[in-house]
């Protein structure tokens, strides 16, 4: 073999050493990264699946602040938008937590476009040296039941100052009027309204708060809606009388419910008092009663009176609330009534409607389930 060939020969074998180390290089590499993956923060198994099964909003945060596991409370909540913590407020508390390891409690409003804003409490405490956990709670209803009991308190606070700021100044006037016999018997009469008036404001602020406390019926009966309606007429048969307005009642009689009599009793008076009071003199007031098809009974309370306006008919069921401020003070109404109303319809699982023209008049109409009889079973049985 010539000297050339050999040199050739050897060019050819030196490449294709050198080809080889390089291939065995890159497989090398490859091999070191497949054995040695870059570290990553990795939620715990155990605390995964003790998050997958909170009710609360619980958020796994990262050192850089991505959130790397969520439960589903926290999605609904709003809390993370994308893998960020959607409140800023609340990513800062994380934050200080990560500083300095203190667990924190805090308060916070989230608030999401196109949705009403939501009270919460978190407490953030960290998982591990990389990790931290939020722990979030939805405290909004809570809130607003707040904010009703504080309005219930005002509003009640309001209306009591009334009739005892009255008798209080009425029984000075007949300590003043000792000499005058006549003015005497004119406060007294006086005094005797407002305590009227006052005793019928505790009893429906009792009776409304025994109402909302969502207790079950207590011993519930048949419940006769003639003698319903009879009871109810008569309750109000004087202010009526004095007015110069007549109450009509008509419908179908031998209708039943069952629940409470008292509630249901305390219902329709509320209905015709009111129908009564908000009337204009020498007017009707109807009662009326009838069953239908789809197993219900409706008690229908028709008035001629001022009417409601459109924009608060919404309102009208509301504590305290009168369509007539102005008017109240000489109807004698506690703006409890209607309120009452509707939570019987409600503890007897029915609703209560009602229809308006402002000027003309309103009717009320207290629909509740049908309750029938041994002998309409026995009759219905094939």
């Amino acid at each position: 073999m010539d000297p050339t060939t050999q040199a050739f020969l050897a060019a050819v074998m030196g490449a294709i050493v050198a080809g080889g180390a390089v291939l065995a290089w890159h497989v090398s590499d490859r091999q070191q990264r497949r054995v040695t993956p870059a570290e990553e923060p990795l939620v715990p198994p155990g605390v995964a699946t003790v998050l997958s099964v909170l009710r609360s909003s619980a958020v796994v945060v990262d050192e850089a602040d991505v959130v790397l596991k969520a439960s589903a409370p926290a999605y609904a909540l709003g809390l993370v938008r994308g893998h960020r913590l959607a409140s800023d407020e609340l990513a800062d508390v994380v934050r200080q937590v990560r500083r300095d390891g203190q667990i924190r409690d805090t308060e916070l409003v989230i608030e999401r476009r196109g949705a009403p804003a939501r009270h919460v409490t978190a407490r953030v405490a960290p998982l591990s040296p990389r990790l931290m956990l939020a722990l979030v709670e939805d405290r909004t209803r809570e809130r607003r039941v707040e904010a009703v009991r504080r309005d219930f308190v005002a509003n009640v606070s309001h209306e009591l100052k009334t009739p005892v700021g009255a008798i209080r100044l009425l029984s000075e006037a007949v300590t003043h009027a000792s000499d005058d016999p006549e003015a005497v018997v004119r406060f007294a009469s006086r005094m005797l309204t407002e305590s009227d008036r006052l005793t019928a404001l505790v009893q429906q602020i009792i009776e409304l708060s025994r109402l909302q406390a969502d207790d079950p019926l207590e011993a519930p009966s048949v419940v006769d809606l003639d003698d319903v309606v009879a009871a109810a007429v008569d309750t109000s048969k004087i202010d009526a009388e004095s007015r110069g307005i007549r109450v009509h009642t008509r419908g179908t009689p031998g209708l039943q419910v069952f629940g409470s009599q008292e509630q249901v009793t305390a219902a329709v008076t509320n209905l015709v008092a009111n129908a009564i009071a908000y009337s204009e003199p020498d007017s009707s007031v109807v009662v009326g009663r009838k069953a239908t098809e789809d197993g219900t009974v409706e008690v229908s309370v028709v008035d001629q009176g001022i009417g409601i306006p459109s924009h608060e008919i919404d309102r009208i069921f509301e504590r305290f609330y009168r369509v007539d401020p102005a008017r109240h003070r000489s109807t004698g109404g506690t703006g409890l009534g209607l309120s009452i109303v509707k939570h019987v319809a409600a503890t007897h699982g029915g609703e209560v409607r009602v229809w308006s023209i402002e000027g003309q008049g309103s009717t009320f109409t207290l629909t509740l389930p049908q309750h029938f009889g041994a002998e309409m079973k026995q009759e219905d049985r094939p």
